[in-house]
């Protein structure tokens, strides 16, 4: 059976999106997504997500990694589903959908996507490393020349260390470039670096905020090798509200896939 299927790109993040508001695809096994989301024998995508029907809100947003196992929040699918949603004109210019890690306001403005965040009530460290959950745990380090760094092999050791090689963790490493950070992410499920990821930006400019000591209404410019976001967040002692991730989202095409 063929299934119609929506490819977008959020800053380099991409993702292989269904309309499900029908229910017609259910929940299909791991295995499958795996396949669709694999670059040589599917459409290929860092992540899968199903929009789905919600009887209180706009929509709801499932997603799914690259692996094909289910996941938490991705910041930059967010903002991905949101620009989809207004192309099948379920919205305006404003939003309140469902994630897997609780209630979303998002707006939309031109190509640019404002997607609120959850609140950070706290972080811990390790050694001189933060961690901290954005709707999906982050490791964040940060160091000189990111640029150099193998963040494959760098970011897979912290991520298969002992703490987090059950559950997984997304492992930032982020150099200070002045005006920006340049962030780059080593992503569970993708088992790779990504070319941006959205909740590890925004877990990367707070570890920034706590670093440096900065209290009140921040907004922070990343620079990520898939393209530019920003983070604006309210700090107060060390607990951060009215966190948004802001960045363009891009239709790239869509098509049909059999299973």
């Amino acid at each position: 059976m063929k299934h119609h299927f929506y490819k977008y790109q959020g800053a380099g993040n991409d993702f292989v999106i269904f309309d499900n508001r029908t229910n017609a695809l259910k929940r299909l096994d791991d295995q499958l997504y795996n396949r669709i989301c694999d670059r040589k024998f599917g459409v290929g995508a860092d992540g899968l997500m199903l929009l789905q029907d919600h009887p209180e809100h706009d929509f709801e947003m499932v997603y799914f990694n690259a692996d094909g196992s289910e996941s938490t929040m991705c910041g930059n699918g967010g903002r991905c589903l949101v620009a989809f949603a207004k192309r099948l004109d379920l919205i305006g210019t404003e939003t309140k959908f469902l994630a897997a890690d609780g209630l979303h306001y998002a707006k939309i403005s031109g190509e640019t996507i404002h997607l609120q965040m959850i609140d950070v009530p706290s972080f811990h460290r390790v050694r001189m490393d933060y961690v901290l959950h954005t709707g999906s745990p982050h490791y964040i380090r940060f160091v000189q020349d990111a640029a150099a760094l193998d963040v494959y092999e760098e970011g897979r050791a912290i991520r298969y260390s002992g703490l987090y090689k059950e559950e997984g963790i997304n492992v930032n490493f982020v150099e200070d470039a002045g005006d920006h950070l340049f962030v780059r992410t080593y992503e569970r499920g993708v088992e790779d670096e990504t070319l941006s990821c959205g909740t590890g930006v925004t877990a990367s400019a707070i570890a920034y905020a706590i670093e440096k000591g900065l209290y009140g209404e921040q907004e922070i410019a990343i620079r990520t090798r898939g393209g530019a976001l920003r983070v604006s967040f309210n700090r107060e002692e060390d607990r951060f509200t009215e966190v948004f991730l802001v960045g363009p989202a891009e239709y790239v095409f869509e098509g049909e896939i059999a299973f």
